[in-house]
């Protein structure tokens, strides 16, 4: 029997598809130093897939409160990016659509399979976000007012449906 390991997936996207993803390595986690690195690869795929967003410093960026995220020197890198950010009240993880919507869509596809290497897991999350259309990402990204409406309804209690 072969030992399982965990991979670790961070990925940014809007309403148009997949900006950027990355595969942490083994034993790496995400620290203020790991994200600032990721925020700038980030930033280096906006440029060139979407410059129109950077030109016109049209980035809204939303992410949750995880430490990496509040720091102080991922605000600083977020603010020198230009980016505007999206609050995001602590303990609301339903509030992030990569929770409600692209994660629920992903783990439903990856139930059952299991993966020899990091470039066979790389290579069907590939062709994963691949056979997804615009209209998949559009959803996801349009049904965040609603998300956001039946947290407050719920006095920022957990969505359970």
């Amino acid at each position: 029997m072969t030992e399982q390991k965990k991979v670790l997936l961070s990925v940014w996207w809007d309403y148009k598809g997949i900006v950027y993803f990355e595969l942490l390595p083994p034993n790496r986690t995400i620290n203020s130093d790991v994200y600032i690195e990721q925020l700038t690869k980030l930033n280096n795929t906006v440029e060139e897939k979407q410059p129109e967003l950077t030109n016109r410093k049209g980035v809204v960026f939303h992410h949750d409160n995880a430490r990496p995220h509040t720091s102080l020197v991922t605000r600083q890198k977020l603010m020198q990016l230009g980016w505007d950010v999206l609050p995001h009240p602590p303990y609301s993880p339903d509030l992030a659509p990569s929770d409600y919507f692209l994660f629920r869509s992903l783990q439903n596809s990856l139930n059952g399979k299991n993966f020899n290497n990091d470039d066979d897991v790389k290579s069907y999350l590939i062709q994963f976000f691949a056979n997804k259309n615009q209209k998949f990402f559009e959803r996801g990204i349009m049904m965040l007012p609603e998300i956001w409406q039946k947290v407050i309804d719920q006095n920022g209690q957990y969505i359970t449906e």
